[in-house]
């Protein structure tokens, strides 16, 4: 490969410096990843580290070497000579500087030194054992979510990442991060005014560098959202804020027989389609009757708060969000959202995906985890002391 070619290849922001892709001027969210047992791509991390784009190195391999052989040997009690003859049995004379890859994010300027990826995720994911196997977690990597709306669907993605619940993510969202934003997604006020899918994408690399994101940056319109379907999500977190699109997006994922969730950020609401296991299931438990996606387009804004509040379910909403949504609009600029709901509902997706995907049997159905119910205040009724489950219905 070409030096020219390994330069379009930082320029437009691949994965790796052998796979050159697009990516709007500024808005890069993929790390460029160099392994330094390929000739052309240490001259490329050369050339890079001449240009001046690098603002900060962080090599800490030594001590992620020494973590990997902890992990692989937990109970050997590894230290000193033993520990040290350990790592170079890992290394086998790859000097430390060369050994595993280089990633470089290009809209931080940082180069950071990580181990290989598979001995990587390997220690990333070590403390989830004895809640998640090895062979599952590696079976879980293996997995492909699709995430439409970036607010609860930011949360989950990051949960689903950092838990290690898929390998590859698609993510879709139109719109840009505001001020307003920053009550509940993790941002700073120097990314105001970046598109979400970008924002989120990039913290999943720092993550895990060895991610696979897809982004649908202009959000889901009827081919884009069936190009979205069609790439293979093994798994759909709903969270977007288009009638249209919810409907559309089921009628797909039915089509297709994915699995949907949606949490609504509010009183722990979350429902679970298994469109996998049962492809006749009707769209949000029955509840919007035979409406179709292009019904909802001809509906007017007063008959599409009502459609949404039927696919919901409003008798489920708290007495809060109740009295808040007729005041969307008029004395609220929109619906509440607070970063505890939208945390917890990236929790709750989150966990359901991974027993969803390992196989457990999760069935359809509305459940609620209301946290006003489960810690309720001193003089406040205790009328549930538990999650609640409508169960398949």
């Amino acid at each position: 490969m070409s030096i020219t070619r390994l330069f379009l290849a930082l320029v437009n922001n691949s994965t790796s410096v052998a796979e050159p892709t697009r990516a709007h001027h500024g808005e890069s969210f993929r790390p460029v990843l160099f392994d330094l047992s390929r000739p052309s791509e240490r001259e490329a991390l050369h050339d890079l580290r001449a240009s001046g784009r690098v603002r900060d190195v962080h090599d800490q391999i030594g001590a992620q070497l020494e973590e990997l052989v902890r992990c692989l040997s937990p109970g050997a009690g590894l230290a000193g000579a033993e520990l040290a003859a350990a790592v170079s049995r890992v290394t086998d004379g790859v000097p430390g500087d060369a050994y595993g890859t280089w990633a470089w994010y290009p809209w931080s300027g940082r180069l950071v030194h990580v181990l290989p990826r598979d001995e990587y995720r390997l220690v990333r994911t070590d403390r989830n054992r004895g809640k998640i196997t090895r062979s599952q977690q590696r079976a879980l990597l293996t997995r492909r979510i699709g995430v439409i709306g970036l607010s609860v669907g930011a949360a989950a993605a990051l949960a689903c990442a950092a838990e290690g619940v898929g390998g590859t993510f698609l993510l879709a969202d139109f719109d840009r991060l505001s001020l307003s934003n920053l009550n509940r997604l993790r941002a700073g006020v120097h990314e105001l005014g970046v598109e979400k899918t970008v924002l989120c994408a990039r913290v999943m690399a720092e993550l895990d560098p060895y991610l696979h994101v897809e982004i649908y940056r202009e959000g889901l319109d009827e081919a884009s959202l069936a190009a979205f379907v069609k790439a293979g999500p093994d798994l759909m977190i709903e969270e977007c804020d288009s009638p249209w699109a919810k409907v559309a997006a089921r009628e797909l994922a039915r089509e297709q027989r994915v699995p949907v969730l949606m949490e609504a950020n509010d009183r722990g609401l979350l429902d679970i389609e298994r469109f996998d296991m049962e492809p006749d299931r009707p769209l949000f438990h029955g509840r919007i009757g035979e409406t179709t996606a292009a019904d909802v387009r001809q509906l007017d804004r007063a008959a599409l708060t009502a459609f949404m509040m039927r696919a919901v379910g409003a008798e489920r909403l708290s007495p809060a969000m109740t009295a808040a949504l007729p005041q969307v609009g008029r004395t609220l600029s929109s619906w509440p959202q607070l970063a505890s709901g939208v945390l917890l509902g990236g929790a709750l997706v989150t966990d359901s995906a991974r027993r969803i995907l390992l196989g457990e049997p999760v069935p359809s159905g509305s459940y609620s985890v209301d946290l006003d119910a489960l810690i309720p205040a001193a003089d406040a009724p205790a009328s549930r002391v538990s999650p609640t489950a409508e169960g398949a219905r």
